[in-house]
């Protein structure tokens, strides 16, 4: 395998989670040898948008916050957002990722199967 360089730029967004939220994904299995690696993406959600409920059957993910402020939901309640947090969501949790803001948030998801 040889080293594999991809252009953000050239990445073409794609609808991510229902809601209103998008994401580039920048590594994918056949970017990889590992068969825990899912996916890396880069997640951008506009102003008053949302990645809608949704759980990750058999998939750990963990977000680092880039750019802007929201929410994090799940069944327990809510955890405000913030550039530089990181979450970790464990396998098979519903969750959803709101952005009351009005400005647009940024992302990096990276998904590791259990």
């Amino acid at each position: 395998m040889k080293v594999i360089k991809r252009a953000a730029k050239s990445i073409e967004k794609e609808e991510a989670h229902g809601g209103s939220g998008q994401r580039k994904v920048y590594a994918a299995p056949e970017h990889l040898k590992s068969t825990a690696f899912q996916m890396m993406t880069h997640g951008f959600m506009p102003a008053g948008g949302m990645y809608d409920w949704h759980d990750h059957p058999g998939v750990e993910e963990i977000m680092v916050v880039m750019k802007g402020t929201g929410l994090v939901h799940d069944e327990d309640g809510e955890y405000p957002y913030e550039p530089g947090d990181v979450f970790v969501f464990p396998a098979n949790i519903q969750h959803k990722i709101s952005n009351p803001s009005d400005t647009e948030n940024e992302f990096i998801f990276v998904r590791v199967k259990v």
